[in-house]
């Protein structure tokens, strides 16, 4: 069966015909899973032992494993790169759904971002030269960043046909060594936040995160010999700049778990070449087109008065005056209004959907199946931290205007999550807009297969279907006339709904990123969450 597809001139005339090894498919995909999870334990080991104090795992050890890992990655992308410059039949099809132009323009603006993080990290670590390793690091993954941000942009949507197992295993070893940059970062944000919080609020239940002062230097923001106004400056900008680290490194992975899942894939005639359904990009003049511009005014102004809230909340709550009841009030009274809105456009889409007759693609997609997990697997984390809030509140004696608050901002968080999912994940799965079932005919009031010559004399006015021009295939064929559809406003709903949700969930992103955490200085939940469980949070 591959035999016959790889020799059929209208899929791909040169793709080569399935070896031994693709026999073999889920062996190799097992090997290179088993090696991804050793190094992953390994790195999960150390760097989550580094985040507690009286582990004797010192940055140093971290940093030496994460360049080691990059340097790897980095050559192993190198020989790919080349291999398949070397020998154009290794690569017979291209996945049109993979690497769509919005991830990887995310991931160059996310790379970007963390290059400017590696040369603060490179100043910072400078100032006060301590051992070769911390300033190699940095440099490391900006070569690194460089190297891997190229080789997703060239060749996100390979489907390679040559030495599948090592290609699976190097493609599995860089997204582990993503997924251990990621978990670095993450940890080092949250030990930097859960002592910050613990300083400036005098709460002794961080202390296990706290930095060791017999280990200075162990973090960026420790108690290092900083002492310098340029030494500040670069150790502030280091962590305004961790969360598009954060996300760099999950672009990447994604985008590696769909090359590592097309290694040795054979594609059909209709996807091969080109987009339909779920992988269709849109024109870039056709973003804000056939809209009713009520979704992006409005996610637009919930992006700015977000911005402000923000801004708001980090100087009460930073600041020596005691207005941290003020901000909580406005941060939750601003997410309560934001989140409703959301929960109620995702079910609007919903409904909408009932009545789209477009026709549902059940077709074997990686990308989709992605995204259906990532979508699922990112609420799980908004889903405890919302259950653990209601139970704090429902048990926590003080219940005031900010335990309701608290309370109704919790439970709208695990509606807002649910019914938009919901949304997205149907939408993943419709067709492109002119599809039909297969299975239902063709509505009636519609003019189809006229010919052209028989249209001339009709008069012409506005309502009336205008004949389609010649095709260059020829002009005595017959052509198709369709009137404009009725679901017109549909498709405008929509789209509007889609953009209001993406601006939403980019406010959304930027205030916990960026230092809003109500689960800190909201007292009921501090007590509960962290003295008692002992645990950071880091809202995904």
């Amino acid at each position: 069966m591959s035999e016959e597809l790889a020799t059929r001139p209208e899929e791909s005339p040169r793709a080569p015909r399935a070896g031994p090894r693709e026999v073999w498919r889920k062996g190799g995909r097992l090997l290179s899973v088993l090696l991804a999870l050793k190094v992953l334990l390994l790195a999960c080991t150390l760097i989550s032992g580094g985040a507690f104090n009286k582990v004797a795992v010192y940055d140093t050890d971290v940093f030496a494993l994460l360049t080691t890992m990059m340097l790897l990655a980095a050559l192993w992308i190198l020989f790919y790169l080349l291999r398949t410059a070397r020998f154009p039949d290794a690569v017979p099809y291209r996945d049109a759904h993979a690497g769509p132009i919005w991830l990887r323009g995310g991931l160059v603006l996310f790379g970007i971002c963390t290059l400017v993080m590696d040369v603060f990290k490179t100043g910072y670590y400078f100032s006060f030269f301590e051992s070769a390793i911390k300033i190699l690091h940095p440099l490391t993954q900006a070569v690194f960043v460089i190297v891997q941000t190229y080789f997703l942009w060239v060749s996100a949507k390979d489907c390679i046909h040559i030495h599948l197992d090592l290609t699976r295993c190097g493609l599995m070893f860089t997204l582990t060594t993503n997924l251990a940059v990621w978990m670095a970062a993450v940890v080092d944000e949250s030990v930097h936040q859960a002592h910050f919080h613990s300083s400036s609020h005098g709460n002794a239940s961080h202390s296990r995160l706290a930095p060791d002062p017999e280990r200075e230097g162990s973090q960026v923001g420790g108690d290092c010999p900083c002492d310098t106004a340029i030494c500040q400056i670069f150790q502030k900008a280091c962590f305004y700049l961790y969360p598009f680290n954060i996300e760099y490194s999950l672009f990447a992975s994604t985008m590696l778990y769909v090359m590592w899942k097309n290694v040795g894939r054979l594609l059909a005639s209709s996807t091969h070449g080109h987009g339909q359904g779920h992988g269709q990009a849109p024109s870039r003049v056709s973003l804000f087109q056939e809209t009713f511009f009520a979704g992006p005014v409005l996610g637009l102004m919930l992006l700015v008065v977000g911005l402000a809230v923000f801004i708001i909340y980090e100087v009460q709550v930073s600041g020596e005056g005691g207005h941290t009841q003020q901000a909580l009030l406005i941060y939750y009274g601003f997410n309560i209004i934001c989140l409703g809105l959301m929960t109620l456009v995702s079910l609007s889409g919903s409904v909408i959907y009932r009545f789209d007759r477009r026709a549902m693609d059940h077709h074997k997609n990686p990308t989709r199946t992605l995204d259906v997990a990532l979508l699922m697997g990112a609420a799980l984390g908004q889903y405890a931290i919302s259950y653990y809030s209601i139970v704090a509140v429902v048990i926590g004696m003080p219940r005031g205007l900010l335990g309701g608050l608290n309370l109704a901002h919790a439970l709208l968080t695990i509606a807002q999550h649910t019914f938009q999912n919901v949304f997205i994940i149907e939408s993943l799965h419709r067709g492109p807009p002119g599809a039909k079932p297969h299975e239902t005919p063709p509505k009636e009031p519609s003019l189809s297969f006229a010919n052209l010559d028989a249209l001339h004399p009709l008069p012409t006015c506005p309502p009336t279907p205008r004949p389609v021009g010649p095709s260059p295939a020829g002009p005595q064929e017959a052509k198709a006339i369709t009137l404009a559809p009725r679901g017109h406003w549909r498709r405008r709903c929509l789209k509007d709904i889609s953009l209001f949700l993406l601006l939403c969930n980019v406010i959304l992103w930027i205030m916990p990123a960026f230092g809003a955490r109500p689960h800190f200085s909201n007292k009921v939940e501090d007590e509960f969450l962290i003295h008692n469980q002992e645990m950071p949070i880091h809202p995904a």
